[in-house]
C-alpha cells in the first residue's frame, strides 16, 4: 500500500507540482538533493549560496502551489560553511516548514524535522545531540525537552522516505484540495433519481477521516455515478445496468472501475460505445476486475490523459 501511495505522490508532483512543466522527482533523494550539492561545493568563504535550478527547487514548488512563500524561508539562502552550523540551520528550516504546514491544517505531528535532513546531516545531528561530537558545542545547539530517536542508516532512509511522502501528501491536502469548489448546480433531470441517495455531509467536524474537500469529491462521485449508470450501461451485455451504490471511500468503492468510468462518460460520452459498454457491471472475479481496469486505462490513453497508470 505504501509503495502504491509513493508512486501516486511521485507521479502527481512530477506532472503538476511545478510552474513550468514537468519535473521528475524521487522521494526522498531529489527533495534533499540541493542540500547534498551544498555539501559538495563548500568553499573557504564565510558564506555561500545554494545554486538551484530556477523554478525547480522544493520551495519554488511550494510557492507555486501555495501562492506565497513560507515566512522566513527564501528559495535561495545563505548557509554557513561549517557543517554543524549548516545542519542546525537546515534543521531550523525544516522546523519552520512543518510548523507552517501544521498551521494550514496539515497533520504532521509524527514527522520530526531531523527525518527531512540528508543522511550526512542526520548523522551530524545525532552526534551533536548525544554528546559524541567535539565538546565545545554550545549548549543552545542541543535540543531539549523531547526524546531523540537514533536510527541506523537503513532505518533512517526508510523513515526519511515516509516523512517526505507524508509532507507531500499534506501539502496536496492543504494547498490543492481546497481549490475544489463546493458549488453544485442541481440538474432537474437527475433530482428524482438522487432523492433516495444517502447524503454525505461536508461540515468540517463530521468526519475524522476525510476533509471537507475530500467529502465534496465523494458527493460529486455519488451524484455523477447515479446520474450516468443507466445511461452508460443501458445496452450492456455484461451484466446489465449496475445497481445504485453509496460511495464512501476512495479505495474499495472504486476498485471495479465503474464509478470512474461513469465520471469519464459524463465529460467524454463518445467513450461509452467504444470502451465502457464492454465493462462488467457486476464484477465478481479478479479477472473481471482486471478487465474493467484495463478498459479504464485504455480510455484514459484514448483521450491523451498522460498519467503514468499501471494496472
Amino acid at each position: 500500500f505504501f509503495q502504491k501511495t509513493l508512486a501516486a505522490v511521485k507521479s502527481w508532483f512530477t506532472l503538476f507540482g511545478w510552474s513550468k512543466g514537468q519535473n521528475p522527482i524521487s522521494i526522498p533523494h531529489s527533495l534533499r538533493r540541493d542540500v547534498n550539492i551544498v555539501q559538495l561545493t563548500v568553499t573557504q568563504e564565510k558564506n555561500f549560496r545554494r545554486k538551484l535550478d530556477k523554478d525547480k527547487g522544493f520551495y519554488e514548488m511550494l510557492l507555486h502551489l501555495n501562492g506565497q512563500p513560507i515566512p522566513g524561508i527564501a528559495a535561495c539562502q545563505s548557509l554557513s560553511p561549517d557543517p554543524v552550523e549548516r545542519m542546525f540551520q537546515l534543521h531550523w528550516q525544516h522546523c519552520e516548514l512543518l510548523s507552517f504546514l501544521k498551521s494550514q491544517g496539515a497533520y504532521l505531528s509524527h514527522v520530526m524535522p531531523e527525518f527531512l535532513l540528508s543522511p550526512e546531516d542526520y548523522e551530524l545531528w545525532t552526534e551533536v545531540n548525544t554528546g559524541l561530537r567535539r565538546g565545545n558545542m554550545r549548549s543552545s545547539d542541543k535540543l531539549s525537552g523531547r526524546s531523540i530517536f537514533i536510527l541506523e542508516s537503513r532505518a533512517f532512509e526508510t523513515m526519511s522516505k515516509r516523512a517526505w511522502t507524508d509532507v507531500l501528501l499534506q501539502i496536496y491536502k492543504v494547498f490543492v484540495l481546497p481549490r475544489i469548489s463546493s458549488l453544485v448546480v442541481p440538474d432537474p433531470l437527475s433530482l428524482e433519481s438522487l432523492q433516495n441517495l444517502p447524503g454525505i455531509k461536508t461540515e468540517p467536524l463530521c468526519s475524522n477521516i476525510y476533509s471537507r474537500y475530500e467529502r465534496t469529491i465523494l458527493i460529486w462521485l455519488n451524484k455523477l455515478y447515479e446520474k450516468n449508470r443507466k445511461i452508460v450501461w443501458k445496452d450492456s451485455q455484461r451484466g446489465g445496468i449496475p445497481p445504485m451504490r453509496w460511495i464512501l471511500n476512495f479505495d474499495q468503492d472504486l476498485l471495479d472501475g465503474l464509478v470512474l468510468a461513469a465520471q469519464m462518460a459524463a465529460y467524454c460520452p463518445y467513450l461509452i460505445p467504444t470502451h465502457f459498454i464492454k465493462m462488467y457491471t457486476n464484477p465478481r472475479t479478479h479477472e473481471q476486475f482486471l478487465h474493467n481496469s484495463l478498459i479504464l486505462v485504455k480510455a484514459l490513453h484514448a483521450i491523451n490523459l498522460h498519467i503514468d497508470i499501471k494496472v
